[in-house]
């Protein structure tokens, strides 16, 4: 049976960690994520689980990969200074192939800031979030319900692919409280995903011996199977190499892991696309703006409609080559100075867009977006 709350975008992300077996939770506060933390707090001793707050953004993801290698689910949430300030072990966590849930909780930057006000302008910044080669993998809710079945399905997706997974809430959807219809817990149950583990004889075990776009296997620690890891390039069994072969394979099996699966990772809506005229290019909580200017657009006769990429990257390429070979009139609008619009042009082979962007802090509102779109026409 769903389930009916009332509850914030920054609590039900904390719920859906529960609700998908996460055990551990390392972090520190910081606006406007420090709800996750809190909510966390108080959920995790109630249902077996360890909350630890650090001394700082570092130490707070530190944690959360030890316990990950341990062999529990874990999270961190943080907003981007605190992305900036653990971009080091996101990448270890990237070449250790270790699970980890990390929301931000989106504000204006650079620096400290707008710490109290609303931006998409992490977006760039979780394409690449460190140094080095690899796919990322960013999520990008658009209501309330989202930010828990995004959550969840990023739980998922971390233990499948063997991987940190982001989730790209922002201010107005963290902190926004209204009714949200959750999928019934027996359904997020049945569906939970858990990493694979190695059950043969311990001489036998070779964790990164994967194949070219499989995930490596790591066992949990503390169960007899014995393995070094590094952040260093390592072979079968986590020892460093330099072995050029070896080295390029890894980096190669990093990516190819993640692209291989571009059907299974890649989710976005169509919203009143089939009979439009005009398309417009939202996501996350500004594309909840969208869904009423197509709307209001569409009683003043104006055919327009709505393409909401959910997984931000991997980039969903196919659909929006399909949307720019469809379209002639195209509108992209974004909390941030165009940070997606340059992935829809490198795309889209094209810059004939209409656009607005702002990264003052404040949301876009439905007239405003009429009103561009009408210029368009």
């Amino acid at each position: 049976m769903a389930r009916e709350v009332v509850s914030s975008g920054n609590a039900l992300a904390a719920k859906a960690a529960i609700d998908c077996e996460c055990k551990f939770f390392g972090g520190y506060p910081i606006t406007p994520s420090s709800e996750v933390a809190e909510d966390l707090s108080i959920l995790l001793p109630k249902n077996g689980g360890k909350f630890i707050q650090m001394e700082d953004e570092i130490a707070g993801i530190c944690v959360a990969l030890g316990a990950s290698m341990s062999g529990v689910k874990a999270m961190t949430a943080t907003s981007g200074p605190g992305i900036s300030l653990k971009a080091e072990q996101i990448g270890y966590s990237f070449i250790t192939e270790t699970p980890l849930v990390i929301v931000n909780v989106m504000r204006g930057g650079p620096s400290t800031g707008l710490p109290t006000r609303v931006s998409q302008a992490d977006v760039g910044q979780a394409k690449y979030p460190t140094h080095g080669d690899f796919e990322s993998i960013s999520l990008c809710p658009g209501s309330l319900e989202e930010a828990y079945t995004e959550t969840v399905r990023a739980f998922n997706i971390a233990e499948k692919y063997m991987t940190p997974v982001f989730v790209l809430l922002d201010e107005t959807l963290g902190h926004m409280h209204g009714k949200a219809i959750l999928p019934d817990l027996e359904e997020i149950k049945a569906g939970i995903i858990r990493r694979k583990e190695f059950t043969g004889e311990p001489k036998d075990y070779k964790p990164f011996d994967a194949g070219p776009t499989e995930p490596a296997v790591l066992n949990p620690f503390f169960k007899g199977y014995h393995y070094h890891v590094t952040g260093l390039h390592h072979g079968p069994n986590g020892f460093p190499t330099e072995d050029a072969q070896r080295c390029q394979y890894n980096i190669d099996r990093l990516m190819n892991k993640i692209r291989a699966n571009y059907d299974d990772l890649v989710h976005s809506e169509d919203f009143m696309l089939h009979d439009a005229e005009v398309c417009i290019i939202a996501y996350g909580s500004i594309s909840r703006g969208a869904k009423e200017a197509v709307m209001k657009l569409r009683r003043e006769g104006i055919k327009a409609g709505l393409f909401r990429p959910i997984t931000l990257w991997p980039s969903p390429e196919k659909k929006l080559k399909e949307v720019g070979e469809r379209f002639k009139k195209i509108f992209i609008t974004e909390l941030n100075m165009g940070q997606y619009l340059q992935e829809i042009q490198r795309v889209m082979q094209r810059d004939d867009f209409a656009t607005l962007h702002k990264a003052n802090g404040r949301p876009i509102s439905p007239c405003e977006m009429v009103a561009k779109v009408k210029e368009m026409m």
